[in-house]
């Protein structure tokens, strides 16, 4: 069996999780053809994903004469899958209510999905996240390209359900992953009960292998470890503010900040509002070979994030045996209680300075236990080879 794998941008610094997912599928002897809307316009740090960008292939991104030459071979050759793609393309276009040309887009983005899925042998194409990509893939069913699945991650994703034609995409797919009971939740509120057997959940995960028990210390010198896109959502100006509050009482706590983006700077003012330079070290985008050490060594990751959908890292703080500190929202309490770290409300300064003072505190063996305690719940849950296995069984089922 070959499938195709759907994205809107492949690879990004930030999506490790999808790269792992296509891995863990090919070694189950399942060839995985990469393609993308365009590709990131970030810089790559990590080796595993520029050798990816190199298998992926880009339907938009330097290829406008080549799209508008399918489509106009598609309606040369396929006049009824046309009929049929433009209606749903309407509907779409109608839902949104603006966008005219990224709604053009998406219908030559299809076409030629369609027609260089054909020529590859996909079966089943496979898109992350319900946005672009799901358009593009449903429009590419209805020209009579492979069927269609998703993962939905959240949180963005389910808000405005209407607008962004959420219910239409789940009913016209063949089925529809989320990544934890939160999400097939909002996605039966979008799309009606009568759908609920048709989500399943598909956990994202770690290689178990790539990421052994830490044996670093929990002592004075490990610090907070924080990895993300510096944004709003993910709270890093209230992480620092927490910091300044926690030395008031702990003088040498120590907060690594791993990621950048558009926040750096509001993140940088407030450093030096409080003088926390020699507290706070914001460290850019690391290779995950980094980003694995840090977290090895951190003594709790901190991820007070206002929006999330069940973020990665912490599987991989868990993995390594390491506690986290993070917010009590969507599925996030699905995997963090008190038995393996913190659960904080999102936005609150004081609450996040309770919990890293309540890490400090805490001695090296209770450390120990709770991540002894978050590493096995990701064996359970967020082994990837298990997880992709799982994919595989719902892509099996409905190509048979």
């Amino acid at each position: 069996m070959r499938i195709g794998y759907l994205m809107n941008m492949y690879p990004v610094i930030s999506g490790t999780f999808i790269r792992r997912e296509i891995h863990a599928i090919e070694a189950d002897g399942v060839e995985v053809m990469r393609y993308a809307l365009r590709p990131w316009d970030g810089e790559l740090v990590d080796p595993a994903d520029k050798a990816e960008k190199e298998r992926t292939f880009y339907l938009l991104s330097g290829r406008v004469p080549a799209l508008l030459a399918d489509f106009a071979k598609e309606c040369v050759a396929n006049p009824l899958g046309m009929w049929r793609a433009l209606g749903g393309w309407a509907r779409l276009w109608r839902n949104a209510g603006r966008g005219f040309v990224p709604h053009v887009a998406y219908l030559l983005e299809a076409v030629s999905l369609k027609r260089r899925a054909l020529r590859d042998g996909i079966t089943h194409i496979h898109a992350h996240f319900s946005t672009n990509t799901a358009a593009v893939a449903l429009l590419s069913q209805r020209l009579g390209g492979p069927g269609y699945s998703f993962t939905a991650h959240g949180p963005d994703e389910f808000v405005d359900w209407g607008p962004a034609s959420l219910a239409m995409k789940v009913v016209e797919a063949r089925f529809v992953a989320a990544i934890s009971n939160f999400a097939r939740v909002q996605l039966a509120l979008a799309a009606g009960m009568a759908h609920w057997d048709k989500l399943k959940i598909v956990h994202c995960g770690v290689n178990l292998g790539d990421y052994p028990v830490s044996d670093a210390p929990f002592d004075g010198g490990a610090p907070f470890v924080c990895v993300g896109r510096l944004c709003p959502q993910k709270a890093q100006t209230l992480i620092v503010e927490a910091t300044a509050e926690v030395a008031k009482t702990h003088p040498d706590v120590r907060l690594h900040l791993i990621g950048d983006g558009e926040t750096r700077a509001d993140v940088e003012a407030a450093i030096a509002r409080h003088g926390l330079e020699r507290n706070v070290t914001l460290m850019g985008w690391r290779s995950n070979a980094e980003v694995r050490e840090e977290l090895g060594r951190a003594r709790a990751l901190v991820l007070p994030s206002f929006a999330e959908g069940l973020p990665v890292v912490i599987m991989e703080a868990f993995a390594l045996g390491r506690p986290a500190i993070s917010s009590y929202i969507a599925g996030i309490p699905e995997l963090v209680d008190e038995s393996c770290g913190w659960l904080v409300p999102a936005g609150s300064v004081s609450d996040i300075a309770a919990a890293m003072r309540a890490a400090l505190d805490t001695g090296a063996e209770r450390l120990r236990a709770m991540g002894a305690e978050g590493r096995s719940r990701v064996e359970r849950q967020h082994d990837i080879g298990k997880e992709a296995r799982a994919l595989l069984g719902h892509i099996r089922e409905v190509v048979g």
